[in-house]
């Protein structure tokens, strides 16, 4: 797979601090694929992303990681 480097050291911080591989989240997607037969969380196009974090202040950029993490935690009760 080839995966941007970028988004894989960000992802790796946030699975890091969950406790979950990159590999490990790699498959629970896959799996999903597969079981669900479909992507397995809404696919949309949003003028709100990707955010410039470089832009953002502590308070705000904590305020878009604790949306990632309600966003994963979503997907993984689905699972």
């Amino acid at each position: 797979m080839n995966i941007e480097p970028r988004i894989e050291e960000q992802a790796e911080l946030v699975l890091g601090r969950l406790g979950i591989p990159v590999s490990v989240a790699v498959n629970m997607f896959l799996k999903q694929v597969v079981i669900q037969k479909r992507i397995p969380f809404e696919v949309t196009l949003s003028t709100n992303y990707p955010i410039d974090t470089s832009t953002l202040n502590d308070e705000e950029l904590d305020i878009e990681i604790e949306k990632g993490y309600a966003f994963f935690y979503k997907v993984i009760q689905n699972m």
